[in-house]
């Protein structure tokens, strides 16, 4: 053993986020919590009752996702014809999702998936997610993807682009200068 070696020094790992740590949780809380009302469900109706709820959740899930899908499809076609840029497809998504989620095996899912489908709840939802993308977006670091968004964002609606080029000619004898002799930029 040598005492003048040094053990290396490694740096300080980032914190976890408290997403990261709680999500996991979250995740096995729904699942015992979905598995133990479909055991209450069973209990009392039979499992046959059961499998028949799962089974029309799935379908039910299945028609909603794919009239969102067509929803969605429309709003785009539309939107190409006129030429203009294509709306917000948030009431889509979240129709989407609540497909999804009545999809999913589970009576908390499919309330979860049944509150998302009243306009109400979905206009609340959309609201609140915008507003934490935006503020998201704002905290973001210079240079990041939230400054391309922000500019993105400060684009003219009608989505109008003129090509063209810009050549200028700052040599002596431009029409627009007028003393003939402006000293060059510097960067």
């Amino acid at each position: 053993m040598t005492s003048g070696a040094s053990s290396p020094t490694y740096p300080a790992r980032p914190r976890r986020s408290r997403l990261r740590t709680l999500l996991p949780l979250g995740v096995a809380a729904w699942l015992v919590l979905e598995i133990w009302l479909l055991l209450l469900v069973a209990d009392a109706a039979g499992g046959l009752a059961v499998f028949l709820l799962l089974v029309a959740g799935l379908v039910g899930g299945a028609a909603v996702v794919k009239r969102a899908g067509r929803r969605a499809f429309a709003n785009l076609s539309e939107s190409l014809q006129r030429g203009a840029p294509p709306q917000s497809g948030g009431a889509n998504g979240l129709t989407m999702l609540a497909g999804l989620l009545i999809m999913l095996p589970g009576l908390l899912s499919d309330v979860v998936g049944l509150l998302l489908l009243v306009p109400p709840v979905q206009k609340a939802v959309s609201a609140y997610t915008e507003r934490t993308i935006d503020r998201k977006l704002r905290a973001a670091v210079p240079g990041a993807l939230g400054d391309a968004f922000q500019q993105a964002r400060m684009r003219q609606p009608d989505g109008k682009v003129v090509p063209g080029e810009v050549v200028r000619d700052d040599g002596p004898g431009n029409p627009h200068d007028a003393d003939g002799d402006r000293p060059p930029l510097t960067g």
